[in-house]
């Protein structure tokens, strides 16, 4: 798994979350524009926020970063 792959699942959740850009923004204390970067540019959080967006959206950091497909 490489970069673009964990970029790829993590685009994917935030989409498929029922939260908008600016709710995960304002719940993980960034701005939506980062939300935004991470959507569509090569952009990945560190791993505090990370961690905060895979408890937020819940989903298993695992999953994001291709240990476990689930």
């Amino acid at each position: 798994m490489d970069l673009k792959d964990i970029q790829s699942r993590l685009r994917e959740t935030i989409k498929n979350s029922s939260l908008s850009q600016k709710e995960i923004a304002e719940a993980i204390h960034v701005s939506p524009q980062t939300i935004s970067k991470y959507m569509t540019k090569d952009v990945f959080p560190a791993l505090d926020t990370l961690a905060e967006l895979c408890k937020l959206l819940d989903v298993k950091s695992d999953y994001i970063l291709g240990l476990s497909e689930f």
